[in-house]
């Protein structure tokens, strides 16, 4: 009868953080499996020692590269894994012989660890049984003290050897980070920490749970004397001290939060919303922004804007960390302007400002569609509340005499009802009735619609404040595609 694989997991270094299990098992198995470097010290090994028993069968697997380069003709990779496939041919033999074999594994034997090569090899060949054990995570927690997650909060595992982009990429993205696999990549690990603006907020845990334990902060650790068996973690912003303390020396980001759907909002943007102290804006958009404890929010009506933009700049003059929300891109008909402005008065003159795009409302109902912004085209704000009539007036059949498309921003409101009539009076003067205009309302939010009509067809009553309308040029075309009523403007334009 052939005998049982166990992975054993025998958690981060701490004997006495094997499971109960774990230990029973090791001091039961005919044969105690473990791998090592060259050098042949084996930290699980030394781990297990105390669980061990006198007469057990030894199975020494030294790998025969680690981060060096190699001879082999199929280069490292190829020389991992023959060497595997040698191991797991080594444990079979054992297999076969009917001998139980516990595969040491540090942390969790499922968890970036050697034994999911053996394991792979051997499962659908003899009877496996996997031992959890406590993860270097945990430990690394447990060592700073300081919860990683709570409620609807999401922790990303990294492992350091990806490429620099994409670890900052992954950091901005997320609430909290463990990475692991340093040593020789720590360099690139503390430049993404860095580029994603988390550097502050990272610690580093060295060993964790052994004798041997450090923890300091990543920013102060040595490059040239960082262990393979470390990792950094970075709390999420809820239970980290560091992401809000309030800087000597503040400042104001305006951000664009995308039309509706909170998928639409930038990684970049949620970033900077996670590490605020202070968030600005009218209330409908700081309702979209998540409840974190500790951050001030500051909401208003949409009629203050310099208002707005005031407390913003005085808040970041006292230290504070403040951002400002708005809608779809803080550039187009929002707050980054008025937050600009007022910041060129003397009294703000040291605060530093900075303004993250966010996907635009025209963007996002062209989307729905196909392309009918495919050329050149206009963005006109229908609303006469911080411009004349006469000016929105020349606007439009400026650009409609143009020939160009043109995305319709605050096309009416309950004060406003009548734009939309004297717009497309004016549009009718120098475009087709069979224009087509596309009606998007609430895009991206739970009551969006979107319709294609004909510009002669458009019903200035049945549009309101959070409708968007999109005018063609005379060359946007409709067609069908896959079922489906598509726009398009062409590229090319005749003549």
């Amino acid at each position: 009868m052939a005998g049982k694989l166990f992975g054993i997991g025998l958690g981060p270094g701490d004997p006495e953080l094997v499971t109960v299990k774990a230990a029973r098992i090791i001091g039961e198995a005919d044969v105690i499996a473990f791998h090592s470097a060259r050098h042949g010290r084996s930290i699980s090994r030394a781990v297990a020692a105390p669980y061990m028993r006198e007469g057990q069968t030894e199975e020494h697997l030294v790998y025969p590269v680690t981060t060096e380069t190699v001879d082999h003709p199929g280069g490292y990779q190829g020389a991992i894994d023959e060497f595997y496939a040698v191991a797991a041919e080594r444990l079979a033999a054992h297999l076969e012989a009917g001998r139980t074999v516990a595969l040491l594994a540090a942390g969790d034997p499922l968890f970036y660890s050697s034994y999911m090569h053996m394991h792979k090899r051997l499962c659908d060949r003899f009877d496996a049984e996997v031992i959890p054990g406590v993860t270097s995570i945990s430990a690394a927690s447990a060592a700073l003290g300081v919860p990683l997650v709570e409620r609807d909060e999401v922790l990303t595992v990294l492992p350091g050897t990806l490429p620099v982009e994409e670890l900052t990429a992954r950091l901005r993205a997320t609430d909290s980070a463990a990475i692991l696999k340093l040593g020789r990549t720590f360099p690139a690990v503390r430049q993404a920490l860095s580029d994603s603006g988390r550097l502050a907020e990272a610690s580093y845990v060295e060993r964790a749970s052994t004798d041997r334990q450090r923890v300091v902060a990543a920013a102060e650790v040595d490059e040239s004397q960082v262990p393979y068996f470390s990792i950094a973690i970075v709390p999420s912003p809820s239970n980290n001290p560091a992401a809000h303390t309030v800087s000597e020396s503040g400042y104001v980001t305006v951000v664009g939060l995308g039309p509706g759907d909170d998928a639409w909002t930038t990684p970049e943007v949620r970033d900077e919303l996670a590490r605020a102290t202070d968030v600005v804006g009218y209330t409908t958009y700081v309702n979209r922004v998540p409840v974190r404890p500790g951050q001030i929010r500051h909401a208003s009506d949409n009629k203050v804007e310099s208002e707005r933009a005031a407390m913003a700049l005085d808040l970041a003059k006292r230290g504070a960390r403040v951002v400002v929300v708005s809608s779809g891109d803080p550039g187009v008909f929002a707050m980054a302007a008025a937050v600009i402005e007022m910041a060129a008065d003397e009294q703000w003159s040291d605060v530093p400002v900075r303004v993250l795009p966010g996907m635009t409302a025209a963007n996002a109902v062209a989307s729905r569609v196909g392309a009918p912004l495919g050329h050149d085209y206009a963005m006109i704000s229908l609303s006469d509340r911080l411009k004349p009539w006469e000016i929105v007036a020349q606007r439009i059949s400026a650009v409609a005499a143009a020939d160009m498309a043109i995305a319709i921003y605050n096309p009416a409101s309950r004060s406003r009802t009548w734009q939309v009539g004297a717009m497309k009076d004016l549009l009718l003067e120098h475009r087709s009735p069979a224009t087509p205009v596309i009606v998007g309302r609430d895009v991206a939010g739970p009551e969006e619609s979107v319709r294609i009509v004909e510009l002669g067809d458009l019903e200035p009553s049945e549009i309101d404040m959070r409708t968007l309308l999109i005018v063609g040029s005379s060359l946007t075309t409709v067609v069908e595609s896959g079922g489906e009523r598509k726009v398009f403007t062409p590229r090319r334009y005749p003549g």
